[in-house]
């Protein structure tokens, strides 16, 4: 452990820093640890750009769900300088146009003031269906959504809208990987991270039972456990 990079964690749609609470003391005991700030506007590009400035020379990077569409466009960036990667509840897929136009209701719905609705229907489809009332976890992601805020919200939305396809890049990763899934994900079908673990020679796939999009948050000691073995591999 003497000699283990430093790890960069990117949080998802709306997250903040407080999506990997649960992790960061113990990953903190065997690493140093770096939050990335992924809402200050632009398209994914400029996203990885930003964060790749602020990052350690040569790291360990894991992204969530919207996190890991910039973390493989980091990647794409800089190869060089990721020694692992780990790719949480997300997809190396390019935006669909129905789901383009469901991300423009939200814009337009928050831009009216609904933020808070939006996010309120959103809970709902993040969180395993056993937590849908779990009072304290709503009251986490909110607090997160608190954080980004409602521009930022929807400059997330538009740079998430025109990412890149990054399946042609999933060959290129000779890193070690985890590819990480929850069986109730809703948000992220399961099949989109067994196409990036199948693209990427030697990727470990992981999937967590009972849990849906926010494992950090739903299932914290099973998560913790994935990115110690993975900064291990």
């Amino acid at each position: 452990m003497l000699n283990m990079l430093p790890v960069v964690l990117v949080p998802g749609l709306a997250c903040s820093p407080r999506i990997y609470a649960p992790q960061i003391p113990d990953l903190w005991r065997v690493t140093p640890v770096h939050l990335a700030n992924h809402a200050r506007g632009g398209d994914m590009a400029a996203i990885a750009r930003r964060i790749l400035a602020e990052a350690p020379l040569r790291f360990a990077l894991a992204g969530h769900s919207m996190g890991g569409y910039i973390a493989l466009e980091m990647f794409r960036q800089a190869p060089e300088r990721i020694g692992r990667l780990a790719l949480l509840n997300t997809s190396a897929r390019p935006e669909t146009p129905e789901a383009t136009e469901r991300r423009r209701g939200w814009i337009a719905e928050v831009k009216a003031g609904g933020y808070r609705a939006v996010m309120d229907r959103l809970f709902e489809t993040f969180v395993h269906p056993s937590l849908a009332r779990d009072a304290g976890l709503h009251r986490i992601v909110l607090d997160m959504a608190d954080d980004v805020g409602p521009d930022a919200f929807v400059w997330q939305l538009e740079a998430i809208m025109t990412r890149a396809d990054s399946r042609p890049t999933l060959a290129q990763i000779k890193c070690p990987t985890l590819v990480l899934t929850c069986d109730t994900d809703n948000m992220v079908p399961n099949e989109f991270s067994t196409e990036i673990a199948n693209g990427i020679a030697g990727a470990k796939l992981v999937t967590i039972p009972d849990c849906g999009h926010l494992p950090q948050l739903e299932k914290p000691q099973a998560m913790t456990d994935a990115l110690l073995d993975w900064l291990e591999m």
